[in-house]
């Protein structure tokens, strides 16, 4: 995985360092006043992306951190069976399977249309 380093006085809430070389987005972070004889330290709470575990550190604002440098890209599912989704990039048009993340089933948001309703008919 790719990564850049951050210093932790650098980091904000909502963006992404890897914790244990898990990536994880960053719920809080609660920084200290320096003391008589120590530097400022900062708590941060996160949330692993993969495991969704909660995870907390304690470093010196001064302290280098690994930040990933994540990819965000549009895609549209293709097909999606109970053990994986088949996926196209909306830019390249490549196709990529990845393996399901959720142990639930998916239902149909949208209900079947009925034979009295047609579409673009209204509700009245």
């Amino acid at each position: 995985m790719a990564w850049t380093q951050q210093e932790v006085r650098e980091l904000k809430e909502g963006r992404y360092m890897l914790i244990d070389e898990e990536p994880c987005r960053i719920l809080s972070i609660q920084t200290s006043k320096p003391g008589k004889h120590g530097e400022a330290k900062a708590r941060i709470d996160a949330v692993g992306l993969f495991d969704g575990s909660k995870r907390s550190v304690v470093f010196p604002v001064k302290h280098k951190v690994q930040v990933p440098l994540i990819g965000k890209r549009q895609a549209q599912v293709l097909s999606m069976t109970d053990a994986e989704v088949q996926l196209m990039d909306l830019e390249t048009y490549e196709t990529f399977s990845r393996l399901r993340l959720l142990r639930t089933p998916v239902s149909c948001p949208v209900p079947p249309e009925s034979p009295r309703r047609r579409a673009g008919s209204s509700l009245h």
